[in-house]
């Protein structure tokens, strides 16, 4: 009779976790362990993956050695079981945390058997005293967390993992169990093989979760965008993914001066603080965490309603990973990620200077990360084949089902692109092949003397892109693999070889190209806004020609057009919200915002308008340095030819700074300059001019003019005209 069977499980469970009932696979990987085996588990983030490890623990004779690459983590966990036993000695970490008083009640607590669980980082676990003193132990099994670490193919590969077989094999050889949220085939070939384990039972969850919803946006004014998604989901919590620390702490603060309840976290802040803001997240007292990927591993929040990627991760395995933390709970997860390709660039360039064959491998995971980005094909598809899992239908809840993309008949691309494959002896990747069939001399192309071969611009005209996307599509149909040792390169499946037997009708769709989005259409488009208001428009400039025939002054210097376009579109109705509208300083916002502010704000009442108001995002920054300078000079009645010189500019530029200042309503005095350079009959005439003139614009006024003042005179006086009319 096995050790399981002498067991009953389901009161266990009860007695130790409050849990009536297992989830998924959680009995058999439970008795696997028990009965001595080894285990690859593989289970999505939130699927119970620790319960697998901490159950048998309590119930084998001895320790179990907890493998586990975060401190944080280690905590939580230990935290966690002190909790479901009377006994605090039941778990305990080893690692540099730990005073040497400390270290002594840790190991006393084991060799008096009253430990049953013992979390140790792997640096820990490689010092010479601690594989000394665990000699003494009796180890029930081994449990290795977040196990993608060992694979230099892993999104978090930490070379020190790949030291743990031979380590476990100094102290004494007991049961192994691989644990990991991520793991493509070809991470779970590397894990089983670096520990020795390749007979080892093999448990998979599915990685499909239903309730998650993805999305791919151009990155095009992202703070916008995440600042409305936000305030669409108040009170919501959310993690926000950020690659740099610098990026984590800008955009924590652009979102608090917004008025939304967030902090930063990332590895570079000192230890009590991360503790105190991963706290007030776990107790609500914040909405949102803006993080690098230190934050979120072990984080047992099962309500987070959104998970943002302000960049793209550098792996399809962290990115599922990081997804992952949304909706545990079974409820709404959205995971929204900005994309622009000139991000993968800068990933490629940060990758310089790193050995040969970890760029290799840094390329080939960023190669992966643009296919699912740019692909307009059902995203959970894709994820679930890059894990090696088939998902049948289309999920009906990602950016790419809900709104599709141009459909065209894939049958004789498929055939080419297999054909193709067959020729080159199915010995290179992706990227190549379509190169071969676009017509694409690179570097590779040419060395193979690919370029030679009849095949070599074959492709029907279609550029690598297109052919990237039909190879990416035929991955996901199964009609082609990826080698495992060699990962990336393309074979054809027997599934391919059957079809190029007997073609038949496939359906494909283009891929997005987000190169060709225009910067300002795709901002409307993510965030869901139309053009600006044009009924609103015209009733703005009603408003300013009356507020002008009352103050006798020409419409723009009210307000210029580009400010009544913005207000047309962001609707604008408190004081504050004005004071964000291109072109409208503090002073312009005092003298004339009421009565537009009144007409705005009747207007969305009546129309029901949903407001952007994300879209009004306040700048962290007030005036730049420079301008300060410019204006403090000009106080200080300072010659703006040396204004222009001490600052590098020309004074074309200077002058174009100075009317920015001036248009948004800060008033300036230059009359001890502009009357040294033009005489006051001239300044009366232009200024003259101005005041009766429809439109400011310098061209105009030098049409007029036919030359008798130049651009940069013209230009001085409209900045006195604007000043003292307008501000």
């Amino acid at each position: 009779m096995s050790y399981s069977e002498r067991q009953n499980l389901s009161d266990v469970l009860q007695k130790y976790f409050g849990f009536d009932i297992f989830k998924g696979e959680q009995k058999q990987i439970i008795e696997n362990v028990l009965n001595g085996k080894d285990s690859f588990v593989l289970m999505p983030t939130g699927g119970g993956k620790s319960l697998t490890y901490q159950l048998p623990a309590i119930l084998l004779p001895g320790t179990a050695i907890v493998i586990s690459p975060l401190i944080a983590l280690m905590k939580n966990q230990v935290d966690a079981m002190r909790g479901f036993s009377e006994e605090d000695g039941v778990a305990h970490f080893l690692n540099s945390s730990l005073s040497r008083p400390q270290i002594h009640q840790v190991k006393e607590d084991i060799l008096n058997k009253k430990t049953k669980l013992l979390y140790v980082a792997p640096e820990s676990l490689n010092k010479a005293e601690n594989i000394e003193f665990l000699k003494q132990v009796e180890i029930s099994f081994y449990a290795i967390d977040e196990a993608h670490c060992i694979s230099e193919w892993g999104h978090d590969f930490r070379p020190e993992y790949r030291k743990i077989r031979p380590v476990i094999d100094e102290i004494r050889r007991a049961p192994i169990i691989a644990l990991t949220a991520t793991a493509t085939p070809k991470v779970q070939h590397d894990i089983q093989k670096n520990l020795g384990i390749p007979d080892a039972t093999v448990f998979k969850a599915s990685f499909f979760r239903s309730n998650l919803y993805y999305e791919i946006r151009p990155k095009t004014n992202p703070e916008s965008q995440i600042i409305r998604f936000i305030k669409e989901h108040t009170g919501k919590s959310g993690i926000i993914y950020c690659l740099s620390r610098k990026k984590v702490e800008e955009l924590a603060e652009v979102l608090t001066v917004n008025g939304i309840k967030a902090l930063a976290y990332h590895a570079g802040m000192d230890s009590p603080t991360r503790s105190k803001h991963q706290d007030m997240f776990l107790m609500e007292e914040v909405d949102v965490i803006v993080a690098t990927i230190a934050f979120g591993m072990g984080i047992d929040k099962p309500d987070v309603r959104f998970v943002i990627h302000y960049d793209i991760p550098k792996s399809l395995e962290g990115y599922y990973q990081e997804t992952g933390r949304a909706g545990r709970d079974g409820g709404e997860g959205k995971c929204i990620t900005f994309y622009s390709y000139k991000d993968i660039q800068k990933l490629e360039k940060f990758m310089q200077g790193k050995p040969v064959s970890e760029q290799e491998i840094g390329k080939q995971l960023l190669l992966e990360t643009v296919a699912y980005a740019e692909t307009s094909v059902c995203r959970p598809k894709i994820l679930l084949n890059y894990f090696g899992e088939i998902l049948q239908e289309p999920c009906g809840n990602c950016d790419n089902c809900l709104n599709p993309k141009r459909k065209f008949e894939g049958e004789p691309y498929l055939v080419q692109l297999l054909e193709t494959i067959i020729v080159c002896n199915q010995l290179y990747k992706g990227d190549h092949i379509a190169n071969i069939l676009a017509g694409v001399e690179s570097s590779a192309v040419k060395s193979y003397k690919h370029n030679e071969l009849e095949i070599f611009g074959s492709g029907d005209g279609k550029g690598e892109k297109f052919w990237n996307a039909v190879i990416r599509q035929a991955l996901v149909q199964q009609f082609l693999d990826k080698d495992i040792e060699n990962y990336g390169i393309l074979k054809v499946s027997e599934k391919g070889k059957e079809y190029l037997q007997t073609p038949f009708s496939v359906e494909m769709s283009e891929d997005h190209d987000f190169d060709d989005i225009d910067d300002e259409d795709a901002l409307l488009k993510a965030s869901g806004s139309s053009a600006a208001d044009e009924t609103l428009f015209k009733m703005l400039k009603a408003l300013r020609k009356e507020t002008a025939k009352k103050k006798n002054v020409p419409p723009f210097v009210i307000f210029q057009d580009p400010s009544l376009e913005d207000m047309a579109t962001r609707y604008p109705i408190t004081h504050e919200e004005l004071l964000q509208i291109a072109g409208v300083g503090t002073g312009k916002a005092a003298k004339y915002g009421k009565e537009f502010l009144i007409l705005i704000k009747k207007y969305v009442k009546e129309n029901d308008i949903i407001r952007p108001q994300d879209m009004v995002v306040k700048s962290v920054a007030k005036k730049s340095v420079a301008k300060v300078y410019i204006i403090q000079s000009i106080d200080r009645k300072v010659n703006p030819e040396d204004i222009a010189n001490s600052k590098g500019m020309e004074m074309s530029e200077l002058i174009t700074e100075i009317e920015a200042i001036v248009n948004s309503g800060t008033k300036i005095n230059l009359d001890y300059y502009i009357t040294q350079i033009i005489d006051k009959e001239d300044i009366d005439q232009i200024y003259s001019y101005f005041y009766d003139a429809e439109t400011d614009s310098i061209a105009s006024a030098l049409d007029e003019f036919e030359g008798t003042y130049t651009e940069e005179e013209l230009r001085f006086v409209r900045i006195k005209f604007m000043s003292e009319l307008a501000n």
